[in-house]
């Protein structure tokens, strides 16, 4: 099992952001159990922001 240490849990808290991950590989990844590693996750969003930006999503046009 993996050491838990401050690296290791924001690399799993991205690649769980970016969707790259799942809840047991990134426990794994950390050393932590899946309930701990939903805990983390849980406060990572609290202070992260989504970062995509709504305006640059282009609607679809569809031509008849």
């Amino acid at each position: 099992m993996n050491e838990t240490n401050p690296i290791n849990v924001e690399e799993a808290n991205q690649s769980l952001f970016r969707a790259k991950w799942n809840i047991p590989t990134a426990a794994a990844h950390c050393g932590m159990t899946q309930k701990q590693m939903k805990l983390t996750f849980r406060e990572f969003l609290k202070y992260h922001p989504m970062d995509y930006n709504v305006e640059v999503q282009l609607p679809l046009s569809y031509k008849y």
